[in-house]
């Protein structure tokens, strides 16, 4: 069974496709489709972190309107 993509699996998963690039340990053959997956991934990360900030920002103008 497939682990859901959470926010902090998604992250952990960029730190080692970039380290993987980093240290040069990408075959060239599997450099295109590890760039794809970051992409992918950074699209996630935006989109939560976004999706986050929204929230939190309805919570904070919630508690306002109600002091």
């Amino acid at each position: 069974m497939s682990e859901a993509l959470t926010y902090e699996n998604a992250y952990r998963e960029l730190q080692e496709i970039a380290e993987e690039i980093e240290m040069e340990t990408v075959s060239v053959d599997l450099l295109a489709e590890k760039v794809k997956r970051a992409a992918l991934l950074i699209s996630f990360c935006q989109q939560k972190l976004r999706a986050t900030e929204t929230e939190v920002n309805n919570i904070i103008r919630q508690m306002d309107t109600g002091k």
